[in-house]
């Protein structure tokens, strides 16, 4: 069973960019991808280069989804699901996110 994690206030992310997080243990990169209260949350670690830097991709969209492109290699993650646009077998771990009373939340 999941717990809810408090991580940060929202306007600690701006809109349109990531952060990263220690939430359990575990590296999660948190993406705000407008000024609305929607937030994502994925595993920091690209896949392709075992490297902590997916907070830092850039986000876009991409048949009607929203998706993380990674600053290494360019591989595109989708922010709802962690699916890999170019290798499905290299879906990385994505967690429920919300944002209640300014603050937000990932269960993990």
């Amino acid at each position: 069973m999941s717990k809810w994690h408090p991580v940060c206030a929202l306007e600690s992310i701006l809109p349109a960019t990531g952060v990263c997080a220690l939430v359990a243990g575990r590296q999660v990169a948190l993406f705000r991808p407008s000024a609305e209260e929607t937030v994502y949350a994925l595993s920091n670690i690209d896949p392709f280069a075992q490297a902590s830097v997916l907070s830092r991709g850039i986000i876009a969209e991409h048949q009607d989804a929203l998706w993380v492109a990674s600053p290494l290699k360019k591989q595109r993650f989708r922010l709802s699901d962690g699916l890999c646009m170019e290798d499905a077998d290299r879906s990385i771990a994505a967690w429920p996110a919300r944002v209640r009373d300014g603050q937000v939340e990932v269960a993990v």
